[in-house]
């Protein structure tokens, strides 16, 4: 085989035209090469493809060429394109730009000589409004052939959740709905992946209540969260859950559970737990109330179990488990353990810190809650805690200690109450309302103080709406 080393080919005349090789000839490009084309390329469109030529709409009568496409215009009347010369594989397209094809601004496809289309010899005419179309030249009798055609509608497009109730906000393409009481989330509008077809949820229990005389905190509400979009830093909490909750379209009846009440000191009835708080449901998301803080009396003293634990107390010292029902990502911690003095109750992101093993004790402190970023739930305002621009919930309550001087355990973050210091006569401090905080451990006064009312809870939901 013969090989040319050249640098560059050009005709003999100025302007001429340069043939690669006779009719019938094969021209191979081998492995690896790379053809640039920075000029314009014709009859290149036999595989399926056209050149569209965007640089110039057609609005009058017009020649079409080989191997391209075409946006016809006819806004202002019918337009009549002229097609070329049929020869096998030749393929031209045409799209309506404006949308306005029809009986009267109609598109006429005008036949070159003996040619057909589709096996006729009649021009035939295109008034489907916004449709492409593209026609390849098989042979004289069937002549050009549509292999190709759509409208502008069936091009896949972001549809989005379409909702309403509770309070709404929106923070730049999120809408939230908030829910601090009972209600009903109801679709309308189920979107699709390519916009929304997931919600994101924040969805909080009632806290415990707090024990009575030197009792443990109560424990936070379930805390669960679902994150499926991405939020703005800092990045949310890590017990959120990846995958989002799709929705369909029905009315979601929301339970937002109220507080424990906190329990009365040994005047009467003997000193028992504070009170469990009330689950908060969302479709087939259930958070778990919060354990009612312990109180020094066996059985009936015992610290509660819940979403998080209470705290323990004395002669019932073990504080109530947490994330019960076990569910994944944990929706809760322990509650502390507390020998002598009120142990605190558990939070979202950690256990109840324990009271210490003999008198006078102070109270432990209540877990820490966890936390959502403002900007993607209930709107677009943070609130002051440890994470710059983000909101707290689920933060266990505080034990109160059992004699005078120690001091009382500090709620978590996350609306959890402070428990009460003797010889204070007052309560326990109650969980912030719509936190699912738990309510602090009362103190020892003769005779005897009440524990705080757990927090009730809340129920956040978030998608994107445009």
């Amino acid at each position: 085989m013969s090989e040319i080393k050249v640098n560059k080919i050009s005709p003999r005349a100025a302007c001429g035209t340069v043939q690669l090789g006779d009719s019938g000839d094969t021209i191979t490009i081998p492995a690896g090469a790379t053809i640039t084309n920075a000029g314009t390329a014709n009859g290149f469109g036999a595989t399926g493809a056209v050149n569209w030529q965007t640089s110039s709409i057609k609005t009058t009568t017009f020649t079409a060429a080989n191997g391209e496409g075409y946006f016809v215009n006819t806004t202002s009347g019918a337009v009549t394109a002229n097609l070329p010369a049929g020869t096998a594989g030749a393929i031209v397209a045409f799209k309506d730009y404006a949308k306005t094809f029809d009986s009267t601004n109609k598109l006429t496809l005008v036949q070159n000589g003996s040619d057909k289309v589709g096996g006729s010899t009649v021009n035939p005419e295109v008034t489907t409004a916004g449709i492409a179309i593209t026609l390849v030249f098989v042979d004289s009798t069937q002549g050009w052939l549509i292999t190709d055609d759509g409208l502008q509608s069936e091009a896949i497009t972001a549809q989005f959740i379409s909702a309403s109730g509770g309070t709404e906000t929106t923070c730049g393409n999120f809408k939230i709905h908030t829910f601090t009481g009972p209600g009903t989330f109801t679709v309308s509008s189920v979107g699709n992946p390519c916009g929304s077809d997931k919600v994101d949820y924040l969805v909080v229990a009632g806290g415990g209540g707090g024990g009575g005389d030197a009792g443990g905190g109560g424990g936070a509400g379930g805390f669960r969260l679902a994150n499926h979009t991405s939020m703005p830093a800092p990045q949310t909490s890590p017990l959120a859950n990846a995958s989002g909750l799709p929705v369909s379209a029905q009315g979601y009846p929301i339970t937002v559970g109220g507080g424990g009440a906190g329990h009365s000191g040994p005047a009467s009835p003997p000193a028992q737990k504070g009170q469990n708080g009330n689950p908060s449901v969302f479709s087939t998301i259930t958070s778990t109330a919060g354990g009612g803080g312990g109180q020094s009396s066996p059985g009936t003293g015992q610290a509660g179990d819940g979403g998080s634990g209470g705290g323990g107390r004395g002669s019932a010292p073990a504080g109530g488990a947490g994330n019960t029902p076990p569910v994944a990502p944990p929706q809760g911690n322990p509650g502390g353990n507390g020998p002598a003095g009120g142990a605190g109750g558990g939070g979202a992101s950690a256990a109840g810190s324990p009271a210490g093993p003999s008198s006078p004790t102070p109270g432990g402190n209540g877990g820490a809650g966890s936390f959502v970023v403002s900007a993607g739930f209930a709107g677009c305002n943070g609130t002051p805690g440890p994470v710059s621009g983000a909101r707290y919930f689920a933060g266990g309550g505080g034990g109160s200690a059992d004699q005078s001087g120690p001091a009382a355990g500090v709620g978590g973050d996350g609306g959890g109450g402070p428990g009460q210091q003797r010889p204070s006569s007052s309560p326990g401090v109650n969980g912030t309302a719509n936190t699912g905080g738990g309510g602090g451990g009362g103190a020892v006064p003769s005779p005897g103080s009440n524990g705080g009312t757990g927090g009730s809870g809340i129920v956040i939901i978030r998608y994107k709406y445009q």
